[in-house]
């Protein structure tokens, strides 16, 4: 893994999200997008790293998606941990975190 990239953004809304990109686009960056739904691990930092090696800038998202759980399974149940996924992501080089 990289350094821990003390310059990541981390954005809540989508307009957060489209005001970085704009500034990506006004530079000629590109990036890549890494969804996910939290509890990262080692297969998801893989993904940033494979995706750092394709575009200029990574962002990943954290959603927990209620429409990905079936009638009875407990969404309330699933792991977050933001203040984890966000330190992990620093240390693994990503540019942005759509929270």
């Amino acid at each position: 893994m990289q350094p821990e990239n003390a310059d990541m953004v981390v954005a809540e809304t989508t307009d957060a999200l489209l005001r970085q990109t704009a500034i990506w686009r006004k530079e000629g960056l590109t990036w890549a997008l890494v969804p996910t739904m939290g509890a990262l691990h080692a297969g998801h930092l893989s993904l940033v790293d494979l995706a750092k090696d394709k575009a200029d800038r990574v962002i990943v998202s954290i959603f927990v998606n209620p429409a990905q759980f079936a009638p009875g399974e407990d969404l309330e149940a699933y792991p977050r941990d933001l203040p984890g996924d966000l330190d992990k992501l620093r240390a693994a080089g990503a540019s942005l975190v759509f929270a």
